[in-house]
């Protein structure tokens, strides 16, 4: 896990696998790592995305592949593993970077979307982390979870994806005490506020904040820790201050905090979102998404009228179907809505762009 000589041959690069890596902190420290020697796996669900980054390193003369894959689906950790050493022969890092945030009080976020938090920032890592497992101990390579400031101190209306950080955090901790015999490094990193599309994914208006650090800033932080094996990263050293702070005085973080989300003189008015009547139904699996459908002008009725046992769905069909000649962000909407169906037993997906329905819409 030296840092790689210019020198070297492109065949002995060490081979970075990196979740998430269409946007945000996963695309800049691909990119960061392409420009030091690596050689790198690109894994994201936005094909068009992905295409226009491997294009970029190629440019700049680095080595990479990519697979456009959901991470939460059971067969992604296989398919990286498989498409990493099909392209490398070897995988020295694995970066698990992919994650989203759905608004919503822990309470009261329904039982899919909590389920989505926890299977794509807790299980999906675990899991594709036991698939490369082999693989890393070939190269005594290492794992990165990539965490948040909110694992330590939780704001109000991001449950799911709090509890999820914090789990993660925890998870980091075990495995580096379980594989230290191994020579496997356990790197677990905290980003601090990063100026990303997280907001606006997680439903909210994007919106400039003063103190958020640039991904470029987040991903060399990050390379260096990998390279030097590093147990803990805080990318942004006072935004990490500040969460630990936060910790070790609560009643402090949570006055802080009230005044924050509510104003001093107001009740805190959470963001809203669609609870549905029931935790087991289309509208439950659908709920993260809700604000996602309705910028794009989606049909939940569209949706629904697809939700037939038995039948296929491919994903250019049904986006012509739905918009005609659908562009970019229509397509990678209803992508993201037949994932959220498939991780809550709807659909099962049978390629990239196909799925089959398991089970009618309720």
């Amino acid at each position: 896990m030296r840092i790689a000589s210019t020198a070297a041959n492109m065949s002995d690069a060490r081979v970075m696998v990196v979740t998430g890596a269409s946007s945000g902190i996963g695309r800049a420290l691909a990119r960061e790592a392409a420009r030091h020697g690596w050689r790198v796996l690109l894994v994201a669900r936005r094909a068009e995305r992905l295409a226009q980054l491997a294009t970029e390193i190629r440019a700049d003369g680095g080595e990479t592949e990519t697979l456009v894959a959901d991470v939460v689906d059971r067969a992604t950790p296989q398919r990286i593993v498989d498409t990493a050493l099909r392209a490398f022969g070897r995988i020295d890092v694995i970066v698990n970077n992919a994650g989203h945030g759905a608004p919503g009080t822990l309470l009261e976020q329904s039982d899919a979307a909590l389920d989505v938090q926890w299977q794509t920032h807790v299980a999906a890592p675990l899991r594709i982390s036991k698939a490369a497992l082999p693989a890393l101990r070939a190269t005594h390579g290492g794992l990165v979870f990539v965490g948040s400031g909110l694992a330590r101190v939780p704001a109000p209306y991001y449950g799911g994806y709090c509890t999820a950080k914090a789990a993660i955090r925890g998870a980091a901790s075990q495995l580096r005490r379980e594989l230290r015999t191994e020579d496997i490094a356990v790197t677990y990193v905290d980003p601090g506020a990063v100026d990303t599309e997280f907001s606006e994914r997680a439903g909210k208006k994007r919106e400039r904040d003063a103190i958020a650090a640039k991904p470029e800033r987040v991903a060399r932080a990050m390379l260096r820790g990998i390279e030097r094996r590093r147990r803990v990263v805080n990318a942004v050293p006072l935004h990490a201050l500040a969460a630990m702070f936060g910790e070790f005085f609560p009643a402090i973080s949570d006055a802080a905090i009230a005044r924050v989300v509510a104003g001093p003189d107001e009740p805190a008015e959470p963001p809203p979102v669609q609870i549905p009547s029931t935790t087991d139904s289309l509208d439950a699996a659908l709920a993260p998404l809700a604000r996602r459908m309705e910028r794009v002008k989606l049909p939940q009725s569209f949706v629904r009228g697809l939700i037939d046992e038995g039948t296929s769905i491919e994903l250019g069909d049904a986006a012509m179907r739905w918009a005609g000649m659908p562009n970019k962000n229509e397509r990678a909407a209803l992508r993201e809505v037949f994932d959220a169906l498939t991780n809550a037993g709807y659909l099962e997906r049978t390629g990239d762009e196909t799925w089959t329905v398991r089970r009618a819409a309720d």
